[in-house]
Parts: structure tokens; sequence; C-alpha cells
């Protein structure tokens, strides 16, 4: 027999809102936080957890800013490049750097090594807690 808990909100015995339950084992195995947008021209974000905006530096170059700051800068990061049309080629190098509790910034270079913009980029963290 399984039973399901649904609610929007969980109280304390004296009534007052607490915050969601929290489940360790799985904690540490889910993302932190998660990003998809397009870096070709304007800069949008196509979807997201945990994610305030993504900073255009320059041309390959990105800052993505979390909602809630990480507790520490010890996270990992899984990042990809993709084009959007047939012949513009898929970005050869996609790399992070400077690890912060409030942001990670993201680097996206050709097969010759020039900075570019591609039409979908992602990003995945995970730990920091």
């Amino acid at each position: 027999i399984m039973s399901t808990i649904k609610a929007n909100t969980l109280l304390h015995s004296d009534g007052s809102t607490t915050n969601p339950p929290a489940i360790p084992a799985l904690n540490n195995r889910m993302a932190t936080a998660w990003v998809h947008w397009n870096a070709s021209g304007t800069v949008a974000i196509l979807d997201n957890y945990n994610v305030s905006s993504i900073t255009d530096s320059a041309t390959g170059r990105f800052v993505v800013n979390f909602s809630t700051a990480m507790p520490t800068a010890n996270y990992s990061v899984v990042v990809a490049g993709r084009a959007g049309s047939a012949g513009t080629g898929h970005g050869a190098h996609t790399y992070t750097y400077s690890h912060s509790t409030g942001s990670v910034a993201v680097v996206q270079l050709s097969y010759a090594g020039a900075y570019m913009d591609l039409t979908g980029m992602s990003a995945v963290i995970f730990g920091g807690q």
C-alpha cells in the first residue's frame, strides 16, 4: 500500500509556516540550478530553475546568475552549446570558470578557438550544498 501526501503549505504545531521538507539523500543528487538560453543576438532564457539572469559579457562569454546563492562555490557544472541552423557548426569547447556562490561564468569557443555565440546554451549545476 502506498500513500500520498499533497499540501501547499506545511505548518508547525503552533500554526506558523515552515520550509518544505528536505530529503538529504536526494538533495545531493539533484540539480541545484539549471538553465537553457539562446545566446545568439539578445540573450534570452528559454527555461530555468534557480537562475535569475544571464549576463552577456562579450561574444561567447556569459555569467549565469543564481536566484538563490549557493552555500559554497564548491559545485560542479555541466555545460553544452549547440548551433541552431545547418552549416553554422557546433561549439568545440564549452567550459566554466570563476565559480562563486552567486554566479558562474561560461565560455563558448569554436574549433578554431574563436569566441562564439550559439542559439542554444545549457548549464546544469550540482552541489554547492
